[in-house]
């Protein structure tokens, strides 16, 4: 369903720790903007009716049904993107704007 890189489960978890969620899941959600193109969102919070939970790298996620479909697939990663610039991503097939590597040059 989805992945979650070593890099991210532990920041997920200082995160969870530092916001006294110690026990809370990973709320996961993506919508298509006006131009088709997807917009993420994340946050600790309690499940509810209809979501999907899943295990992924020793994070407990939670995934609302209309996010499900957009999410298959997906990877979060956490990146250094610049110098001392930290940032989560979704790496994620069913995104328009996702481009998969090339070959290796």
């Amino acid at each position: 369903m989805i992945a979650v890189t070593p890099q991210a489960a532990e920041q997920i978890s200082k995160s969870a720790q530092q916001a006294g969620a110690g026990g809370a899941c990973l709320r996961l959600a993506a919508r298509l903007d006006d131009k088709g193109a997807l917009e993420y969102g994340m946050g600790f919070d309690d499940k509810a009716d209809g979501d999907t939970q899943v295990a992924a790298g020793g994070i407990t996620l939670l995934i609302s049904p209309g996010s499900v479909e957009l999410l298959a697939g997906a990877t979060l990663d956490y990146v250094e993107l610049n110098p001392g610039e930290w940032r989560f991503i979704f790496i994620n097939p069913n995104d328009p704007s996702h481009k998969p590597p090339g070959p290796a040059r």
